[in-house]
This record gives C-alpha cells, structure tokens and sequence, in this order.
C-alpha cells in the first residue's frame, strides 16, 4: 500500500467515524463518547499528514506513534459504544472497528520496520 492509498484509507475512516457519532443517542453518554470518538478519530489523517512531512526519521516515527496511540483509543471507544448501546448504525459501527483493526496493524508495522531502517 502505498502513501495515498493509506491516507485515502485514513480519510475514509474518519469520515465513517463522523458518520457514527452523528448517529448516536442524545444523552449524556452519547453526547460525551459522540465528541471523543470525532476527536480521535479524525485525528490520525490528519497526523498522518504530518508524518509524511517529519523532520527526521525520528521525527516520522514519533508522529506514526501518535497515529497508532489515536487509532487505539478509537478503537477502544468503539467497542464501549457497541457495549452501551449508543447507536443503532450497527453496520457502519462494525465496518469501523474492522477498520480501526486493520488500520492498528498497518501502524505497527510501519513504525517497526521505520525503527529497523533506522538502525
């Protein structure tokens, strides 16, 4: 996969995550998770952005980590919507967490073998 098929990916994923949050029940809960689940998940496109203009390989790896750690926290805040029933949007709630999976894998990855070509 190349920088822009990555990136497109990362777009699709935030837009998916908006979608979902927009979707939620207009609680306290819903309200709360519907701000976090935006934040951090919009957040590694646009930080991926920034990695593809590092400084310095350390730099590029230090921007990918806070990728992976945003990626996490989304993916983590995914399945805390899926367990309080927040959202009825069940199909696009899953295509984020597979997503927001595969997407976990694809950092670590990157970041290994960036940390390994540093060396």
């Amino acid at each position: 996969m190349n920088k822009q098929e990555l990136e497109n990916r990362l777009m699709d994923f935030a837009a998916t995550i908006i979608i979902v949050a927009s979707k939620f029940e207009k609680n306290y809960a819903g309200n709360h998770l519907s701000g976090q689940i935006i934040r951090s998940g919009t957040s590694p496109a646009l930080n991926y952005g920034e990695a593809q203009s590092a400084e310095s390989s350390k730099d590029f790896i230090h921007k990918m980590g806070i990728c992976l750690k945003e990626l996490r926290e989304s993916f983590v805040c995914l399945k805390i919507i899926e367990k309080a029933n927040l959202t009825t949007d069940l199909n696009n709630l899953s295509i984020a967490k597979k997503e927001a999976n595969e997407l976990i894998s694809i950092f670590v990855s990157s970041i290994k073998t960036a940390k390994t070509n540093m060396k």
